[in-house]
């Protein structure tokens, strides 16, 4: 899959989903519950952090859920995307990018949404080919008028700010023209999900899914 391909696959479904959900799975058991609440409410893109011995599982788990587009986020080498895409990864996210994994991504067929924080991150992506990229860490790294600023000279590129974003500033990013989605990680809080309060995490993923309009 090329860069294009991998980036209008990505459009496509941040379009479906305004937040997709970054979730750090400490015991794949509770996963597919996770997912289902999470689609339940309206939140179909589903990323698994590549940042527990559990993160494997639970991609495979939450594969097996109706409505579910599940990616692995945290994904640093060609080593992590070919195991992602094994456990049933549809897509993969990275913190920055390399040509390594660009190259592994293409190779085996993963769409890969890359990180980039500044103009020239943005245009050496832009030159593989990607129009779509994580803004990453959004909140440390300047916020939405950090975004805003790029999309005068980059209109073409659209992000997914990650990082610090909340239900306090997600909307501050979704309303500029060249936001996508955001990512973020208050929707599966984690008392919520120690308890099995599944409904109180549909409830979430319901509020986050409205924050686009």
């Amino acid at each position: 899959m090329t860069p294009q391909d991998a980036s209008a696959f990505l459009r496509d479904m941040a379009a479906k989903s305004p937040v997709v959900p970054v979730l750090v799975v400490e015991d794949a058991s509770t996963a597919a519950d996770m997912a289902k609440a999470l689609v339940d409410g309206g939140l179909i893109a589903l990323e698994v952090t590549l940042r527990t011995p559990q993160a494997l599982d639970a991609i495979r788990e939450m594969s097996k859920v109706d409505g579910a587009i599940v990616g692995a986020g945290t994904v640093l080498t060609a080593d992590d995307a070919k195991a992602a895409k094994d456990a049933g990864a549809e897509f993969a996210v990275s913190p920055g990018s390399s040509d390594k994994l660009i190259a592994a991504c293409e190779e085996i067929g993963l769409p890969l949404l890359p990180g980039a924080v500044t103009a020239t991150e943005a245009m050496r992506l832009l030159e593989h080919g990607f129009t779509f990229m994580k803004f990453f860490p959004a909140e440390s790294s300047g916020g939405a008028p950090s975004v805003k600023g790029l999309g005068g000279p980059l209109p073409q590129i659209a992000f997914c700010p990650t990082g610090g974003v909340s239900p306090k500033n997600a909307q501050d990013y979704l309303s500029l023209p060249n936001v996508a989605c955001v990512g973020g990680s208050w929707v599966t809080p984690k008392d919520k999900v120690a308890q099995g309060d599944w409904a109180g995490i549909t409830a979430l993923a319901r509020e986050a899914y409205a924050l686009r309009s």
